[in-house]
């Protein structure tokens, strides 16, 4: 693997204070830069300073959407340590999503490396409040200059990083959805099961209606029985109907999120009834109105967000009666402690700055 070039920034920022911090808003001052070109292969890993890029207006990326990213988060706990969550697991991620798109595979340790280093290089700016985080966000975009659909010939990964806040203004609080019949994310067969920049372009229509009549997110129905829970539009959905928690399954319209496989895990480790199966819209209709039914998304921008209130077909359902339920509660205090460092890690999911988790 390459030596990764660090040029630094002659003219280094101020980190916002914790307080401040918002989600997505703030950037560092360095990015990491990576190149593909066919016959050579990705070459010339660096970080350099943060700054825009420029691109012909002919760019495969700007016309064909070819363009694929992941997320993930760097915390610093009260030990000062700062702690990457489930890196590897991401890195592969990143090829899975790019796999969909035909994009060429980037080395693993590579993308590992790059991330790791890029924080290294900025880990002033990693906030130390709880409930804030440095977030990750590596990308691939295709950049050959033509007009005409088949895959480039030439890519850009890039990495930029950001303190954040809360994702959601209401933070642990309990959030609105909306499940609709009538809009449709992903089926099947599509890109519903990659990380890319068309999935959300294709929920923004949805998410703004929504937003209209007062929701916090849309939760997507599958897209060919209109029945079917797949997804809310920036997390998994999970939920608890008496003593079976289910969530639904990987057919290929959702996402594998890493916070999924995160909550997944520890269900299980704590014994409980857990089923990936299709659940319908019906189903969770009859458990809120039997008042048994408590429900959350899982993501990394939100961790573990509980949902109070589910709106479908003009009618409001209150969930758990608009609290956040205590399976809930107890999911995001053991993710949060593991990434902050305040509980043990018993799955090998961080990886510490300055020590390398290897195997």
């Amino acid at each position: 693997m390459p030596d990764i070039a660090i040029t630094r920034t002659a003219h280094p920022k101020t980190p916002p204070a914790d307080d401040s911090l918002a989600f997505g808003k703030v950037f560092t001052d360095h990015m990491f830069l990576l190149n593909y070109d066919e016959g050579q292969g990705w070459h010339d890993p660096r970080i350099v300073p943060y700054g825009p890029f420029t691109l012909d207006p002919a760019c495969c990326v700007l016309h064909y959407g070819q363009a694929i990213f992941d997320g993930l988060k760097a915390f610093r706990g009260a030990d000062g340590q700062i702690r990457l969550f489930r890196l590897r697991d991401h890195a592969r991620r990143v090829n899975r999503s790019g796999h969909y798109l035909c994009i060429p595979e980037i080395d693993p340790e590579m993308i590992e490396e790059s991330i790791r280093k890029l924080v290294e290089v900025d880990q002033n700016w990693v906030p130390s409040k709880p409930g804030t985080a440095l977030y990750i966000r590596p990308t691939v975009i295709a950049t050959e200059t033509f007009l005409g659909v088949h895959p480039s010939h030439s890519y850009l990964y890039y990495v930029i990083v950001g303190p954040v806040g809360a994702y959601y203004k209401e933070g642990m609080n309990p959030v609105r959805i909306l499940a609709t019949d009538k809009y449709v994310r992903a089926v099947q067969g599509g890109m519903g099961a990659a990380k890319t920049a068309g999935n959300y372009a294709a929920s923004l229509f949805g998410a703004e209606q929504a937003a209209k009549e007062g929701y916090t997110q849309v939760l997507w129905l599958d897209g060919v029985h209109h029945k079917y829970l797949d997804e809310v539009g920036t997390m998994n959905i999970m939920l608890k109907i008496g003593d079976e928690v289910i969530t639904p399954p990987l057919n290929g319209s959702i996402l594998a999120g890493i916070t999924r496989d995160s909550t997944l895990t520890l269900l299980r480790d704590w014994g409980l009834r857990v089923s990936e199966r299709p659940v319908s819209i019906d189903e969770v209709i009859a458990a809120a109105k039997a008042e048994d039914l408590e429900m959350w998304g899982t993501g990394t921008a939100a961790v573990i967000s509980p949902v109070g209130e589910l709106g479908y077909k003009g009618e409001r359902y209150v969930i758990n009666g608009g609290r956040t339920g205590a399976l809930t509660q107890k999911l995001y205090d053991t993710i949060v402690g593991i990434q902050y460092g305040t509980l043990p890690d018993k799955f090998g999911w961080t990886t510490t700055l300055g020590n390398r988790r290897e195997g």
